[in-house]
């Protein structure tokens, strides 16, 4: 198994023109306050609500940034529900439900790339406006073929046959990876390789947000924490504070101007200070 799973890696890497050119499709879309949605049944479905699960706590996004449709819904999480997984008419009923648009982006995940809820509600989702991307495994599937263009990691077959949620599911995670943190990313929500927009909501991420505010402005613990304490506990207002000088009202209002890029808004704050 594990020399199967050496696999993997190669496969994702071949397909890294597509997974590039679908991060800049799901980044311009996030920017017109659009959404990236998932659909995918079984393992896939369960791999895509993983992946949109952590992105709030990740990122600090909205909920309805970025979200999964599972054929079955969120009983199917925990239970296989194999039958909904051959039904078109559910699939594109699930995926009408969201009223998907020319502001989203629309991503069907299925590692043999024919299964018919997926297929239907990814074909439904580009008749009205959306952008669509396939994930799969299968080159001519036809998910490919309902999809404006795919995303293919060519894994080979599996260890025990027929179990996609071996090698084709970690491709699968791997690439839901790369899709939301590399969009995130380009949106201006992690500062050089840090979760800076991370919510301290407990223990362990109230010390990760000093310890990042630590490391990006040089001050010790104490300082940091103060800092944060000033920004009411919100990281990336810190960040602009302490970088820029700007006061928390007007770093909030560099955030905002900013669309949540922390890098633009320092800039944006130190132009303003130097300006005065």
């Amino acid at each position: 198994m594990n020399s199967e799973d050496a696999k993997v890696a190669a496969a994702v890497k071949r397909a890294l023109p597509q997974i590039a050119r679908a991060i800049d499709l799901i980044a311009a879309a996030l920017k017109k306050r659009g959404r990236l949605i998932y659909v995918g049944t079984g393992t896939s479905g369960r791999i895509a609500a993983l992946d949109a699960a952590e992105c709030p706590p990740t990122f600090h996004t909205d909920p309805r940034m970025v979200q999964f449709i599972i054929a079955g819904g969120h009983k199917a999480l925990a239970a296989a529900v194999e039958a909904n997984e051959d039904s078109r008419q559910l699939g594109q009923r699930a995926i009408a439900e969201r009223k998907p648009g020319k502001n989203d982006v629309v991503v069907g995940i299925a590692a043999s790339g024919g299964t018919p809820f997926t297929v239907s509600a990814v074909a439904y989702a580009r008749r009205h406006g959306a952008q669509t991307i396939a994930v799969t495994c299968n080159r001519n599937s036809p998910l490919q073929k309902a999809a404006g263009f795919a995303i293919i990691t060519e894994v080979g077959p599996e260890v025990i046959a027929g179990s996609s949620r071996m090698k084709a599911g970690t491709a699968q995670k791997m690439v839901l990876n790369m899709l939301s943190s590399g969009a995130m990313t380009r949106l201006g929500y992690v500062y050089s390789n840090l979760m800076i927009n991370v919510l301290p909501k407990n223990t362990k991420l109230r010390e990760r947000a000093i310890g990042i505010l630590q490391h990006l402005t040089g001050t010790d613990r104490a300082m940091a924490q103060k800092n944060l304490k000033s920004a009411d506990n919100d990281l990336p207002v810190a960040l602009v504070m302490v970088q820029s000088g700007a006061s928390r009202p007007e770093a909030s209002r560099f955030l905002k101007t900013a669309g949540g890029h922390v890098r633009k808004a320092i800039a944006l704050a130190a132009k303003g200070k130097h300006k005065k």
